[in-house]
């Protein structure tokens, strides 16, 4: 039996942050959409919860800022980190030429479900959860659309467009043989979480030791924390056991040494490949690809998911007129990776700047870091922490939300 055909204008794969931003503006454009994410919701332990001034204002553009704000969050101001002995600021967003002038640390899927409940108000948005994209549609020498699995079976979704948001193991990229510019970072993660405290400090994000690196972010009623190791290293870490791997947070934040012991095995203890790529291309005829399946970024700055949005807004700008007028072409999409090209090269090579300057230099050493010059900088010049908040905060080139509304329907 052949498998049931969908038909729609744009169809995107991935639920992520790229793929349901995207959606809801091409939906509030009137455009039909259909969204494909492979899981039954969005709750995922180690997403990114990080919105940057940049979506932030977005929200306010879209006149969603109020509401968006009434969902459980922290907000956070100022960044600062411990290098050896000396306190630094890096960056003070509260100086940033935006609506919100901070950085809201919200979980993820709160986040996912709020563009998700926006794009339902269209009657053009169609999110289906547990649809997980397994390969193209490719006819006449363009893609068609393509083939999904779902839990009553395969289905094919037939479209004008097909934008593959489906992260840096991208299933789609992978079928339509791009290929990856591989840039390379120094280091993974070992991500974990333990309990906050009343009188827990949440001023310092980052800590920086001998050989050792970890940032903890305040997540409510927990840490998130986020310690950093030399690239392949958690083989080495497990050797050395866990009592030693408690005793090395410990020594970086003694405060948590009273809940220590939630790190009970290493099944509490998840890592994160940290992966730096882009494509040369993003686009082939039918197909656009956007946010980690363009182009991975390291967790340095934390700007990976509004690097996305600010694709997936820029894409909904150049492409919601051609997908109505059914004109849609490969010019098009090459305007969008014109569009954004410049600002992921520029934000890649400052990661892996401060990558090997900083992070492969710090886990190097034996000896305990000094801050360098340039940080010890921001504390005697105030002033200069605006440079990193605009970079952090607003990032380079940010987008504006040019896609007209229309009319709402209910569901």
């Amino acid at each position: 039996m052949s498998a049931p055909v969908v038909s729609t204008t744009c169809c995107i794969a991935g639920g992520g942050p790229a793929g349901m931003m995207l959606g809801f503006l091409l939906a509030r454009a009137g455009v039909p959409v259909v969204v494909l994410e492979k899981h039954a919701d969005f709750l995922r332990d180690f997403r990114g919860d990080t919105i940057h001034p940049s979506t932030l204002e977005l929200m306010h553009e879209l006149g969603l800022i109020d509401e968006f704000l009434k969902l459980p969050h922290s907000r956070v101001d100022r960044l600062s980190g411990q290098i050896g002995d000396t306190h630094v600021t890096i960056a003070d967003f509260t100086h940033l030429p935006t609506h919100c002038r901070f950085v809201a640390l919200m979980p993820q899927w709160d986040f996912l479900d709020f563009l998700a409940a926006q794009g339902k108000r269209y009657p053009t948005f169609d999110l289906r959860m547990r649809a997980q994209a397994t390969g193209l549609i490719e006819e006449g020498g363009r893609v068609a659309g393509v083939r999904a699995h779902t839990p009553e079976g395969d289905i094919e979704i037939r479209a004008d467009l097909t934008v593959a948001c489906d992260g840096r193991h991208s299933t789609l990229r992978e079928a339509a043989g791009f290929a990856v510019d591989s840039i390379g970072a120094p280091m993974d993660i070992l991500w974990f979480r333990l309990s906050r405290k009343q009188g827990d400090t949440a001023e310092t994000f980052g800590h920086i030791e001998a050989s050792r690196m970890m940032i903890m972010l305040d997540r409510g009623d927990y840490w998130q924390c986020a310690y950093v190791i030399a690239k392949g290293g958690f083989d080495a870490v497990k050797t050395r056991g866990l009592d030693a791997f408690r005793a090395t947070v410990v020594g970086m934040s003694p405060f948590v040494e009273d809940r220590i012991g939630e790190i009970a095995t290493w099944d509490d203890v998840k890592l994160l490949t940290v992966a730096v790529d882009r494509l040369p291309r993003w686009h082939k005829p039918g197909l656009l690809c956007i946010g980690d399946a363009a182009h991975a970024m390291s967790p340095v700055g934390g700007v990976g998911i509004n690097l996305a949005i600010q694709d997936a807004v820029a894409a909904a700008n150049i492409l919601w007129q051609p997908l109505r007028d059914k004109t849609v072409g490969e010019a098009d999409l090459h305007r969008v990776q014109e569009r954004r090209e410049f600002a992921v090269r520029v934000t890649q090579r400052l990661q892996v700047f401060i990558q090997n300057k900083v992070i492969t230099s710090a886990l190097n050493t034996t000896a305990r870091p000094r801050a360098p010059f340039a940080a010890k900088l921001f504390n005697w010049f105030p002033l200069l922490r605006r440079i990193p908040a605009r970079l952090i905060g607003m990032g380079v080139r940010p987008e504006h939300v040019h896609t007209p509304e229309a009319a709402l329907t209910s569901h």
